[in-house]
């Protein structure tokens, strides 16, 4: 896949020193609409937007804040009380001792449970999405609907590696990747951004000096966790409905034939254990689809809960 081999690159390229510092205009995508509450469940920062209709737990993705989801706060939170989350390690928050994602995954069920949410909805984007299918499986009577912009079971691109190839792939992403500098780890992030995430290039930019505020080493683990879990021998435990929306943008494909209907047919098998899944294609957009293309993903969202 070529998102693979691209992120792979983007990830253990050597980043350049960073320039000096000069004054730069407000970050438009740093501003967020204000909480009704804030407050912590174990390693995870929440936001609480709304007060009544079902609730929603929103999950942002690798190195992203509550910043992303600020056109889904503004567009459900008259229907719905949203939680969103801010993962340990991420965006200025500090990492949690000990497995990132084992503590996020213990934060969200407590989430649940602490605050008597009745069969919440997950909406997760890349790992958001991945971390919200994997708390399905664990607590499928707890969940009531999956939302995952493009976040799937593995990571695409590694789904014919061997189980037992998969330590060894995590082992070596940490390897090549530690002591990643905060200067590097910038430029890494804007090339991420540029090369993957969005399609507007000032758009890239602004996006990633905001995910550079999260801490390197936390982020490398958590995206070599990501890479060596495989979900889909555990897909069939899941009793929530699935929607999963799959951004493509043509330009980035490697085959001129290849287009958006085999897209969304490729994501649908990888996730063809779970007993009750919707992919939908997101066409105009890349990864960061709830950027460009924030109406359609909105109006996906919107369809599923409506069905629910």
């Amino acid at each position: 896949m070529k998102l693979a081999a691209l992120l792979l690159a983007s990830m253990l390229s050597a980043g350049a020193a960073a320039q000096d510092a000069v004054p730069e205009p407000r970050n438009r995508f740093a501003a967020t609409e204000a909480a009704v509450e804030r407050f912590e469940v174990g390693a995870l920062a929440v936001e609480r937007h709304g007060k009544r209709g079902r609730p929603l737990i929103l999950i942002p993705g690798l190195a992203s804040g509550s910043w992303v989801w600020q056109d889904a706060i503004r567009t459900f939170r008259d229907d719905h009380v949203l939680y969103v989350v801010t993962l340990p390690g991420f965006d200025g928050r500090a990492p949690a001792p000990g497995n990132q994602l084992e503590a996020t995954q213990a934060a969200l069920a407590q989430l649940i449970s602490s605050r008597k949410l009745g069969k919440p909805v997950l909406v997760g984007h890349s790992m958001g999405g991945t971390i919200a299918l994997e708390l399905a499986q664990n607590h499928p009577d707890l969940i009531g609907g999956v939302v995952t912009i493009d976040g799937l079971p593995v990571f695409p691109g590694t789904e014919d590696m061997p189980a037992e190839q998969r330590p060894a792939l995590a082992d070596g992403i940490i390897r090549r990747m530690s002591g990643l500098t905060p200067a590097a780890f910038a430029m890494q992030q804007r090339q991420y951004m540029r090369s993957i995430d969005v399609v507007d290039m000032a758009r890239a930019d602004e996006l990633a000096k905001l995910t550079s505020r999260s801490d390197p080493a936390a982020t490398v683990q958590y995206m070599a966790a990501v890479m060596s879990q495989d979900l889909r021998p555990g897909l069939g435990k899941i009793k929530a409905p699935v929607l999963v929306m799959a951004p493509f943008f043509e330009l980035d494909a490697n085959d001129p034939n290849a287009g958006l209907d085999n897209k969304v047919a490729y994501y649908a098998q990888l996730l063809s254990g779970a007993p009750t899944v919707n992919v939908v294609g997101i066409p105009g957009a890349r990864h960061f689809a709830m950027i460009d293309q924030p109406q359609r993903v909105t109006d996906a969202i919107r369809s599923f809960l409506k069905s629910l």
